[in-house]
C-alpha cells in the first residue's frame, strides 16, 4: 500500500515537473515578480511613457501603514522606500499628468520620508546589489526636490517643507563619491550598467554607449540613460524595449528582465536532485544548448559573464547527461576560488558551492579529463570550509536567508568527502535541527516553504554520510509543511532572493519545493524506519 501511494506521488511530481518546464519553455522573460524600487524609478525618469498614472497609483496602494515601502525587515525597506519617496516628490514637481491630487502625493511622501528617519542611522545594512551607492544618490536627489519653491510650498509635506533635509546612512557617502569620481574618469565599467541609475547624474552624456535591449537588464536604468540621451532613433529603441517589458509585466517593471537564463538553469538543477523525470531532458539539453556559452554565461542580457551562472551550466549539462568543457570557468579562478565575476567586491559563496557541483558532476561524466580538476576542487573545498559560520550555517550575498547558501555548501561538500567536510556537515546539521521552528517549516525571518526546502535538501544530504541526531523526526515535520505549500493554489513565496531590493523568483522557488517531497518520498521507500524512530547510517558514506 505504501509503495502504491509513494508510486503514485512520483508520477505526480512527474508531471508537476513536466508542466513547469513547459512553461517556462514558454515564456522568455521569467516568473518575478513587478520590482517596487524599479518601477519607482521608471516613474520617475520616463514620466511619458504610457502607463504612466497607473503606475503611481499602484505605488501609493504598495505603501504599508508605517510609510514605508517593500518586503522583508525594516533595513531592507530603506531603498525601495527612498525610491517610492523620489517619484513621489518628482511627480509633485512635474507638469506630466497622473490623475492623482499633488497634495496625496506629497502627503504619502512624507509619510515615507518619516519611516525613513525611524531607521537606526547606522543599519545593519543588507548587502544587496550597490546599495551603497544606489542610497546616497537617492538621497541627494530627494534634498533637491525638497529644497525646491514648488515642492516647499506644499503643505501636506509638513516638517519637509520647513527645511527638513535626509542625511546619508554612515559610510554610504565616501563609497558613492569615488564610484562617481572612477565614472568620470575612466568611465562606467560594465558592472554598474544594471545599477546606471545610481551613478547617471555623474557622467557625461553619451559616456555609455546604446544598449542592445534594456541596459544591464534592468528598466531603471534604461530609464536613466534615456533621461541623458538627447532624441534619436538609439533612444527610440530603448523606450520601445521599455514599453515592450511594461506589456508583459502589466505596465510594471521588474529588477531583470528577461530572467530567462537563471530561471531555466535553477529550476534544472533542482528537478534533477531526485531525477530528472525523461519527459523533461530533451527541453533542459536544448536549454543547456542555447545558454552554455564557452566565452561564460549571463544572467541575464546587458550583464557580464559571471561564474555562478556557468557554474550552473556545465552544473545542469552534466546532469542532463551532455557534459560540456569547464574551460569557461577557468576566466574567475582567483587561485584559491572563484571570482563570481571579473572586478568583483566580495566573494560569493553559492557561486563557488555550484562550482563545486560543476567541477565534481563533470569528473563524474568523464573521469579521466575530471581527474586534472581534482586540486582546484580541494582548495575550493578549503575556501568554503573557511566560510563556515561558528554556529555552522553559511552566508552569501545573493540570498537574505542562510538555508540556502548552507544548503549549497553542504550539497558541494557532501559529494566530495574528506574528514574537514564531515565536521562541517555536522555542525551544519546540528544547526539546521536546532533552529526548526515549533510548526515544523525553517526560515530566517518566518517559516517559509523554500527556507523549508533547503533544510531538507541538508538534512538529506548528511544521511548520506552519517546518522544526525533528530534529523528523522525533523524531516517527517518538514514534510507536512511542504505538503501543504503545494497543495495551496497561487502560494505566494516571500521574497528573500538579493537583487537591488528583495525579489522572489516563482519558478526556481517552486522547484526547489517539488524536488524536496520527492526527495522526502523516496526517502520513505528507501529508507525503512527503525523501532527507535530513526535510522543509524554512521559509516554509509566517506
Amino acid at each position: 500500500m505504501r509503495s502504491d501511494l509513494i508510486r503514485r506521488a512520483s508520477r505526480a511530481y512527474g508531471s508537476q515537473a513536466v508542466r513547469l518546464v513547459t512553461d517556462i519553455d514558454h515564456d522568455s522573460w521569467g516568473s518575478v515578480r513587478a520590482s517596487l524600487y524599479e518601477t519607482a524609478r521608471v516613474v520617475s525618469l520616463a514620466p511619458g511613457l504610457p502607463g504612466h498614472g497607473p503606475r503611481l497609483t499602484w505605488l501609493l496602494e504598495q505603501q504599508m501603514k508605517d510609510g514605508s515601502w517593500g518586503e522583508g525587515p525594516a533595513p531592507y525597506r530603506l531603498l525601495p522606500t527612498l525610491s517610492a519617496v523620489e517619484a513621489l516628490l518628482s511627480a509633485v514637481r512635474s507638469d506630466t499628468p497622473s490623475g492623482t491630487g499633488r497634495e496625496q502625493l506629497a502627503a504619502a511622501a512624507a509619510a515615507g520620508l518619516a519611516a525613513v528617519l525611524e531607521l537606526p542611522p547606522a543599519g545593519p545594512w543588507p548587502d544587496t546589489a550597490a546599495i551603497e551607492i544606489l542610497v546616497p544618490s537617492l538621497i541627494a536627489q530627494i534634498n533637491e526636490h525638497l529644497g525646491r519653491q514648488t515642492i516647499e510650498a506644499t503643505s501636506s509635506l509638513g516638517p519637509w517643507s520647513r527645511g527638513a533635509r535626509l542625511d546619508v546612512p554612515h559610510g554610504f557617502a565616501r563609497r558613492h563619491e569615488q564610484v562617481a569620481q572612477r565614472c568620470r574618469s575612466e568611465g562606467v565599467p560594465l558592472k554598474l550598467h544594471h545599477t546606471f541609475e545610481g551613478v547617471f547624474r555623474h557622467i557625461p552624456q553619451g559616456a555609455v554607449p546604446a544598449p542592445h535591449g534594456l541596459l544591464g537588464s534592468s528598466p531603471a536604468a534604461t530609464a536613466a540613460w534615456i533621461a541623458t540621451t538627447p532624441s534619436s532613433r538609439r533612444s527610440e529603441k530603448a523606450v520601445t524595449e521599455l514599453r515592450t517589458v511594461a506589456r508583459r509585466y502589466g505596465g510594471l517593471f521588474p529588477e531583470a528582465a528577461p530572467l530567462r537564463t537563471v530561471e531555466r538553469l535553477w529550476v534544472a538543477a533542482a528537478l534533477a536532485g531526485p531525477g530528472l523525470p525523461p519527459a523533461c531532458r530533451a527541453t533542459v539539453r536544448a536549454w543547456i544548448h542555447d545558454l552554455y556559452d564557452a566565452a561564460g554565461v549571463r544572467g541575464a542580457p546587458g550583464l557580464m559573464p559571471d561564474a555562478d551562472d556557468t557554474a550552473m551550466a556545465v552544473l545542469v549539462a552534466a546532469l542532463a547527461g551532455e557534459p560540456r568543457d569547464l574551460a569557461p570557468l577557468d576566466a574567475f579562478w582567483s587561485g584559491t576560488h572563484f571570482d563570481c565575476y571579473v572586478g568583483e567586491d566580495t566573494g560569493s559563496i553559492t557561486a563557488n558551492a555550484h562550482a563545486l557541483q560543476a567541477l565534481d558532476a563533470y569528473a563524474r561524466c568523464r573521469p579521466t579529463a575530471g581527474a586534472a580538476h581534482r586540486p582546484r576542487m580541494d582548495l575550493v573545498a578549503d575556501w568554503l570550509l573557511a566560510q563556515q559560520q561558528t554556529d555552522g550555517a553559511w552566508a552569501d550575498k545573493w540570498h537574505a536567508s542562510p538555508y540556502y547558501a548552507t544548503e549549497r555548501c553542504v550539497t558541494a561538500l557532501a559529494r566530495h568527502g574528506g574528514p574537514a567536510a564531515r565536521t562541517a556537515l555536522r555542525s551544519a546539521a546540528n544547526w539546521v535541527v536546532a533552529t526548526q521552528r515549533d510548526d515544523g517549516s525553517w526560515g530566517v525571518w518566518s517559516g517559509t516553504a523554500e527556507e523549508t526546502a533547503y533544510a531538507v535538501k541538508i538534512l538529506l544530504s548528511v544521511q548520506t554520510v552519517f546518522h544526525q541526531p533528530g534529523a528523522d523526526r525533523a524531516l517527517n515535520r518538514a514534510e507536512t509543511v511542504l505538503e501543504a505549500a503545494s497543495r495551496t493554489p497561487g502560494h505566494r513565496h516571500p521574497a528573500l532572493w538579493h537583487d537591488k531590493t528583495l525579489y522572489a523568483p516563482h519558478a526556481m522557488i517552486q522547484a526547489e519545493v517539488m524536488a524536496a517531497l520527492q526527495l522526502l518520498r523516496a526517502r520513505r521507500e528507501t529508507e525503512p524506519t527503525a523501532p527507535g524512530g530513526e535510522r543509524d547510517t554512521e559509516g554509509t558514506a566517506s
